[in-house]
């Protein structure tokens, strides 16, 4: 397979193209608008470099990765989907002018244009939250489907808004798309990881029927557990806890609950390294047989949809309904 990588600093460098590079069917191509970091990528994974996001789609790749940070994404995404090429792979958040940090309306609206581009063009549009990928999140989701928990009816969240946008994928992921949220912010607020925010907390409902609360937070220590996802089935209930924290099981019709660990040797950081392997092995895989990715791009829109209408909750002192106000073809 002939990868085409658009954007190649630190995030690039650092979890994607080690994984990349250690595959012996890969070809890398690159390009980046600091033409200096495309030449040491290529001198340092392997590959090739190109001048131009035209000149990459030219060298006809299966797939195109675009790892430009977020504030560029949208000027890079533009570009490039109208080229037509086969498959496109997104860093999140989708899109963010102003930082992952802080998303806007107009950060949904602009992705949900991009969305309708790449369709226009067939362009199959994918993204990374390789958070899915995590083991204890992978287990948490085989376990539901083989014990047959039922219709999830509760979601309750703590998150530090390092992992937000993560965060709220899973809860998505897992109840399904958003009806109405209610969202209120605090008074204080706080810093941590190169944030600076007030805390948030929304009630959510979901077109399922299921409800839930979600809280984010910079001032939670990086000490403790950075999220903790609270699932809560009609025949089951699953606890999910940090990048490397236990996976608590509830299962009713068993009468049991267990608590399961990693090895010891799996720690948080290691976790966070291994996610991106196993979420751009499994895209490729996907794209080697030529089936839908595992993380549609619609995933990306789904979770800035989430986020503009807390922003708007916030904001209008309001429940937002979600369907209406920020709807999705």
């Amino acid at each position: 397979m002939q990868i085409g990588i658009i954007g190649t600093g630190n995030v690039a460098t650092a979890n994607y193209l080690p994984p990349l590079a250690a595959r012996d069917d890969v070809e890398l191509i690159y390009y980046s608008r600091t033409a200096t970091k495309a030449t040491a990528a290529a001198a340092r994974f392997g590959g090739r470099t190109v001048d131009s996001i035209a000149a990459m789609v030219g060298a006809d790749p299966d797939a195109i990765l675009v790892l430009t940070g977020e504030r560029q994404r949208a000027e890079v995404l533009a570009q490039l989907l109208p080229l037509g090429p086969k498959r496109v792979f997104c860093e999140k958040p989708l899109v963010a002018a102003n930082g992952q940090a802080d998303v806007t309306e107009d950060d949904f609206h602009t992705a949900k244009a991009l969305i309708e581009l790449a369709r226009e063009h067939d362009v199959e549009l994918a993204m990374v939250f390789n958070y899915r990928f995590f083991r204890q999140i992978a287990r948490a989701r085989k376990l539901r489907d083989e014990r047959d928990f039922g219709a999830l009816r509760q979601v309750t969240a703590t998150v530090h808004y390092a992992c937000w946008s993560h965060a709220i994928d899973l809860i998505l992921d897992a109840a399904g798309p958003l009806s109405e949220v209610s969202a209120l912010a605090g008074e204080a607020t706080y810093e941590g990881a190169g944030m600076t925010a007030r805390d948030v907390m929304a009630g959510l409902r979901f077109e399922s029927g299921a409800t839930g609360t979600i809280l984010g937070s910079a001032g939670m220590g990086f000490d403790f557990d950075l999220f903790e996802i609270l699932l809560v089935y009609e025949r089951g209930r699953l606890r999910l806890r940090d990048l490397d924290g236990d996976l608590e099981v509830m299962d009713a019709a068993a009468g049991t609950q267990e608590l399961l660990r990693l090895p010891p040797d799996l720690n948080r950081w290691g976790q966070y390294t291994a996610s991106f392997a196993a979420s751009v092995n499994a895209y490729l895989t996907t794209v080697a047989a030529g089936t839908p990715p595992p993380v549609p791009g619609l995933a990306g829109l789904r979770e800035l949809q989430a986020e503009a209408a807390m922003r708007r909750s916030v904001r209008e002192r309001r429940p937002v309904q979600v369907t209406t106000e920020f709807p999705i073809d």
